[in-house]
Formats: C-alpha cells, sequence, structure tokens
C-alpha cells in the first residue's frame, strides 16, 4: 500500500472478483471492512431498505431476516356491496343435510374401512329396503329406474368417453350414415347449432336423461295427500302463468321436471303444493330466463297465499335436496334435433308442424302415466304423430328419423299410441289451458286440427321407405 492510504479505503475498486482474490490468498487475513462491503455489493438488487435492515442484521449480528408475510384473502363481500345477498355470516350456520351425511361418511370411511364383504351386505341391504317401500317393477322399468345401476352405468360412460367408455348409444348415431339419410350437422356456418359437436352432445343427452330421471310411481309409493289430478291441475295453471309472463319453453319444461323429481323423493301436504310449484318455476325462471320474474310476482299470481319469506324457505329446501343439479335433458331438449330431422326429411312439414309438436309435447306435461317413458321416447314419439296428421301419403317414418332418434318405429308403438289417446281425450279434458293456448292463429290452430285413427300397420317394419 502506498502512504496516506488506510485500510478502510484501499487504492483501487474492491470488486466482487478481486474480493475473492484476496480471501483466496489471504485467508483469514483479510480485512474486516472488505468483507462488510462485500456483503453489501452482493445484495445490490434489493432495495435502499434491505440494504439498510442486512447492514444492521451484519453490525449486530444476533438479528435474523423475516420475510413478509402475505395478508390473508377472503371472498367475503365488501360491507359497501351486494348489499341484497345472503349475509356471510350465516352461511356457515345453515349447513345442508347433505353436507353433514357426506362428512359423516367421509369420516367412517377414514376411521373404519369397509371390506368388500361388508359392502355387498349394505348394498343388499339397502336393496331390501327399497324393495319394501315399493311394489315390484317390471324388469325393463327396473333396469332403467333402479338409481343405483343407472348411476353406475351412467357415471362410467360419461369418464372414460372414448374407445371403452362409449355407449351404445353413442356408436349407433356416429356410425357411417346409409344411403339414405339426411346429414342435418353438414351446415357449420351457425355457430349456435353446434354442428361439429351435435352427435357426441346428444349421446351424452341420452346417457344423462337414464341418469336425472323422476319416479313414475311416485304417487302410489311417496305421496298420500296429492293425486294425479292435483298435479294435472298445477300443470296446467303453470302453463298459464308460463303464457302470462311469457316465459321460455324450457323453463316450463324445467320447472315440471323439477315438480316430479321432488315429489318423487320427499312427502309434501296438498296446502304446499302450489308453494312447490311456484318456487319451481321460480327456479327454472333463474335458470332459463334472461330476466327473470321477481320473486314479488310470483307470490302476487298466488293471490299473496305464500308471504317472500316461505317461497324462500321452499326454494331452499328444494335446491338443497336436488343437490343443485338442476341440468336434466327434458323432452323440448330432443324435440327440437328431430324436429330438425323430420323437416329435413319430409319436404312439407313446416312451422305448422313445429307448433303441432309443441302441442302434443305440452300435453304430455299434464298426464302423469308418461312418466314411465323417457323424454327421448316421448319426443320421437311426438314427431312421429304429428308427421303422420299433417301427411298421411307417406309413412312417418324413415331412415334419416331412425338414425338421429336410434329409434325404430316399433320401438315407439306403446308411447304414440299413448299420445293418440291423449291427443282424442283433450276435447273433453277439463285442463284446457294448453289447447286454448294452440287454438290461437300465431300457432297455426293446431289444436283444431281433427285426429284420424292410426293404423298399427304402420309400427312393422316399413319395406322400402325413402326420405
Amino acid at each position: 500500500m502506498k502512504k496516506g492510504t488506510t485500510a478502510a479505503q484501499p487504492p483501487f475498486r474492491v470488486t466482487r472478483a478481486r474480493a475473492a482474490a484476496c480471501q483466496s490468498s489471504l485467508g483469514s487475513e483479510l480485512p474486516k471492512e472488505l468483507v462488510q462491503t462485500r456483503a453489501m455489493n452482493n445484495n445490490h438488487k434489493r432495495s435502499v431498505q434491505d440494504e439498510n435492515n442486512n447492514n444492521a442484521s451484519v453490525m449486530g449480528g444476533a438479528q435474523n431476516k423475516r420475510r413478509a408475510v402475505l395478508k390473508d384473502v377472503s371472498n367475503i363481500c365488501c360491507d359497501n356491496s351486494f348489499k341484497n345477498c345472503i349475509v356471510p355470516t350465516k352461511i356457515p350456520k345453515k349447513t345442508s343435510m347433505l353436507a353433514k351425511r357426506n362428512a359423516v361418511n367421509i369420516s367412517k370411511v377414514k376411521t373404519q374401512p369397509v371390506s368388500s364383504q361388508n359392502k355387498n351386505a349394505t348394498v343388499e341391504h339397502v336393496m331390501d329396503l327399497e324393495n319394501t317401500k315399493r311394489p315390484q317393477k317390471a324388469p325393463e322399468r327396473e333396469r332403467y329406474l333402479n338409481t343405483g345401476q343407472i348411476d353406475t352405468r351412467v357415471v362410467s360412460q360419461l369418464q372414460s368417453f372414448s374407445k371403452k367408455g362409449k355407449s351404445k348409444i353413442h356408436e349407433k348415431l356416429m356410425s357411417a350414415s346409409k344411403p339414405d339419410v339426411i346429414d342435418i350437422d353438414s351446415d357449420q356456418k351457425d355457430p349456435q347449432i353446434c354442428s361439429l359437436y351435435a352427435g357426441e352432445i346428444y349421446s351424452n343427452l341420452r346417457v344423462a336423461e337414464l341418469m336425472h330421471r323422476p319416479h313414475f310411481n311416485f304417487m302410489e309409493t311417496i305421496q298420500r295427500d296429492v293425486t294425479q289430478s292435483m298435479r294435472g291441475v298445477l300443470v296446467d295453471w303453470l302453463v298459464e302463468v308460463s303464457v302470462e309472463y311469457k316465459l321460455e319453453l324450457d323453463t316450463l319444461y324445467l320447472t315440471v321436471y323439477l315438480i316430479d323429481l321432488f315429489l318423487s323423493q320427499h312427502y309434501i301436504e296438498r296446502q304446499r303444493l302450489q308453494l312447490l310449484g311456484i318456487t319451481c318455476m321460480l327456479i327454472a325462471s333463474k335458470y332459463e330466463e334472461l330476466c327473470a320474474p321477481a320473486l314479488e310476482e310470483f307470490c302476487f299470481i298466488t293471490d299473496n297465499t305464500y308471504t317472500k319469506s316461505e317461497v324462500v324457505t321452499m326454494e331452499s329446501e328444494v335446491l338443497n335436496n336436488l343437490n343443485f343439479q338442476l341440468a336434466a335433458p327434458t323432452t323440448l331438449t330432443f324435440l327440437r334435433r328431430f324436429i330438425r330431422a323430420a323437416n329435413a326429411s319430409h319436404q312439407i312439414l313446416g312451422l305448422e308442424f313445429e307448433f303441432l309438436a309443441n302441442y302434443l309435447a305440452e300435453l304430455t306435461l299434464i298426464d302423469y302415466n308418461f312418466l314411465v317413458f323417457l323424454p327421448s321416447t316421448i319426443a320421437a314419439s311426438v314427431v312421429f304423430l304429428a308427421t303422420w296428421m299433417l301427411d298421411q301419403s307417406h309413412h312417418p317414418w324413415n331412415d334419416t328419423l331412425e338414425h338421429y332418434t336410434s329409434y325404430k318405429a316399433m320401438d315407439l308403438k306403446n308411447t304414440v299410441l299413448a299420445l293418440h289417446g291423449l291427443h282424442l281425450n283433450d276435447s273433453s279434458s277439463p285442463l284446457t289451458v294448453i289447447r286454448s293456448k294452440y287454438k290461437q292463429e300465431k300457432f297455426k290452430c293446431v289444436a283444431s286440427l281433427p285426429s284420424r285413427e292410426l293404423p298399427e300397420s304402420y309400427f312393422n317394419k316399413p319395406q322400402g321407405i325413402s326420405c
């Protein structure tokens, strides 16, 4: 070192390389000031506040560095926003029974592993309880209405939709088309039609209609105070409400579906049947409508028989019992696609055919006996009967309809005959709302069309039918 220089001020600029070289050559003889300077230079990317803290920690030698702790993040609404929402503090108190049951089941699984033998015994015990509550069903109905079998098959198909998981319905719909089958999914210009995925969408819906389905005999097994005629009067009144408030047809069909699904699982008194009806329509309106009617409107249409608090309580009960699963295919879901296939294969059909099909489909909402049929079966039968009523010069069924519905004419015989009898008796029925609705000019007066005798020879295998 030159004279006049000190250890604290070296004659050259101390860099990391020179400090490392000095440390390797001098070892422990490196001045303490250089060690401090190098420690400060190593933290050149930090802020001034961090450097001061580091210097304090180096000089102090007893304080440890602490990382800043993030504050807790919550999605609870602020006090000044969403004032009309449910109070967040009340949410944990109202724990649903389903959540409690799930918590108990999870704890049992963790503490008490269930063997395969005990599991089979539990399933047999549950099946014995079900058999004691309900009368014996026909084998073909048992295959569709047994909840355990449906859930197991449907879940396996939905989880693996490729290769082994594809259902027979999907394979039938996506198979190679026959020469006489008209492709209704060739138009790919309209994105709302979903032409590229329509086949897979409707094959999934065919599986979902088996899983989400009310029981066909809940009036005999569960309900003791409500009758079939009461249900018919309620649905007929709800059709009038939907017309009054100009609701979508999807809202009406979903409303009836929610009513039947709730009645097939829970007992209800007749005094609360109308409350259940307006509550299910309120839920369906929130699900389907762009601008759903207000809660006060549904109380008003019952002449204020029920208060807003009663409707809200019933809404919570319905949603919790249905586990908030509202998406389910209805007759209208399949009817739109089947009408499209019928219009493509029958050139004479048009707007009148669509109105007639909607009229026949809405008649099935009132009749409790049609719960035994699948929604897709009802939709195909509606197209069959409506086609025959407008055009008796050709067979109402063809290869195109058979391809897109996956039903042959002989498969629809029982449903079409039941639908035909319902249409014949509609003129003498005391429930006149649907008939009055479709007698209007804007619906082409399709309710006034005559209904002739339907020959059963149509349900034999057609020979040489072309599109």
